[in-house]
């Protein structure tokens, strides 16, 4: 008798089997109808055929994964690359050479160029003009009169992060321009998402032009953003001084079109997602009177009476708490995709290499599983002694990992700050045209907020 002859025999390893496949699908567009019908329902609805399902999109397969656990182990393993539907319908306005779609190598030297504009030490450097913006609203908006929330809410989160991050005055008749663009290029991307019908987005039809113009235009801009600050030998110390001074893995400067990239990885998906978790914020002010109230109370008994400053933020706790509870409820960010980038496994089910892997933050911080009275709007839920009952990457709306969205300490102090602001000053009323049931695109806002500023 040998000695390998005694060796206890190595457990065996379970097949692998393959996720169970969502019902609904209809021919040729398969489950991408339903994607476009109603999305937040179908997705909202995937976890109950199980914790991964296999979709089908036009003649792809994507593997949806439904659980908290599983898309935060999904975000740190290095079996999954950022790729998939989502970031190819983004390419068109990200590029491929940006922080928001970069992967390996380049993704960590990018992230080191621009983490340091986002540290927590350099932040209260922004807060001069945090306050400026948000004061500024409370200012410009009339007591009575109807305020597009869609336009405003753009138009300060733009605003903010030029001034902030750019350093340019000259965004002011820009950041129209990014509003009307970025409005059409995010409707037209959603689309080329969910039914991938290639050949006939570039077809002359008036939508596909429209799209085109949007998209050019919004190129154009960031060109003469670069253009301008180059031609001035000016060197703040922003965030585009640090991209124009960068240089790449080999010592040499970073090319034109990286640059490129880069700006427009700061300005339009930074802008969007602001811009629409203001609007839902908006929302929740003129629904939730009871705690518009709350957050004035709290505002008043910090500051005296004062304007409220960036140094009030933290000392802001139900404010903050308001700010979370509707980014749980209404994510800008509401569905996210990856790529295998090997045979793999999750859950127990087979992963294989190059398969697309989908979503949804909204599903998943609304799923009762994970909070009670799941679908209420509950500030207090966010209070430290219920936080704790919160399971692990059920709210995780900056992402995690290595994908983790650097600016979320900057977002997080000027969303507090503009709803301490507006609530300070105003309680809000929906007026007659007002519609604020959801738009779904690559974002979720408001289909149109109107909104009537009344003093308290």
């Amino acid at each position: 008798m040998t000695v390998e002859s005694v060796k206890p025999a190595a457990p065996e390893v379970p097949e692998l089997s393959e996720p169970p496949l969502a019902g609904g699908g209809v021919p040729v567009l398969g489950h991408g109808w339903q994607l476009v019908r109603d999305p937040l329902a179908f997705m909202a609805g995937l976890r109950e055929h199980g914790d991964v399902v296999r979709l089908r999109l036009g003649p792809k397969t994507v593997y949806a994964v439904t659980t908290p656990a599983l898309t935060g182990a999904m975000a740190l393993s290095p079996d999954y690359k950022i790729d998939g539907p989502l970031w190819e319908s983004l390419e068109g306005l990200l590029g491929k050479e940006g922080v928001a779609t970069a992967n390996g190598p380049r993704h960590r030297r990018q992230r080191r160029t621009i983490q340091p504009a986002f540290r927590l030490d350099a932040i209260p450097a922004y807060g001069p003009i945090m306050e400026e913006e948000a004061h500024g609203l409370t200012e410009r908006w009339r007591p009575g009169e109807t305020v597009d929330c869609t336009s405003e809410s753009f138009r300060v989160a733009v605003r903010i992060a030029a001034r902030c991050l750019l350093r340019g005055e000259y965004m002011d008749e820009r950041a129209e321009r990014l509003c009307v663009a970025l409005a059409t290029v995010f409707r037209g991307m959603y689309r080329r998402m969910v039914v991938p019908l290639g050949p006939l987005y570039r077809l002359p039809l008036p939508p596909n032009r429209k799209f085109n113009r949007a998209l050019a235009d919004l190129h154009l801009l960031v060109d003469e953003i670069v253009a301008e600050r180059r031609a001035s030998g000016h060197k703040p110390d922003d965030l585009l001084t640090a991209l124009l001074a960068a240089k790449d893995e080999n010592g040499a400067p970073i090319g034109e079109q990286e640059i490129h990239d880069q700006v427009v990885a700061i300005l339009t998906p930074g802008s969007e997602t602001v811009a629409s978790t203001i609007m839902w914020l908006l929302q929740v002010l003129a629904e939730h009177p009871e705690h518009a109230e709350k957050v004035r109370t709290e505002v008043e008994s910090v500051t005296g009476g004062r304007p409220v400053g960036f140094g009030d933020v933290r000392k802001l706790t139900h404010t903050n708490n308001v700010v979370v509870e509707a980014m749980r409820l209404r994510p800008a960010v509401w569905i996210l995709t990856r790529r295998a980038v090997t045979d793999t496994a999750l859950g127990g089910y087979r992963i294989p290499a190059g398969a697309d892997i989908v979503y949804s933050p909204y599903a998943i911080q609304r799923d009762g599983r994970s909070y009670a009275h799941n679908l209420d709007f509950d500030p207090d839920r966010w209070s430290p002694e219920r936080a704790k009952d919160v399971p692990k990457y059920a709210m995780s709306p900056f992402s995690v990992g290595n994908r983790k969205c650097p600016s979320d300490h900057f977002s997080m102090a000027q969303l507090t700050l503009i709803t301490a602001a507006l609530s300070a000053k105003y309680r809000f009323e929906q007026v007659d045209g007002s519609n604020d049931a959801t738009r779904v695109g690559i974002t979720l806002r408001p289909h149109r907020l109107l909104l009537k500023p009344v003093p308290w």
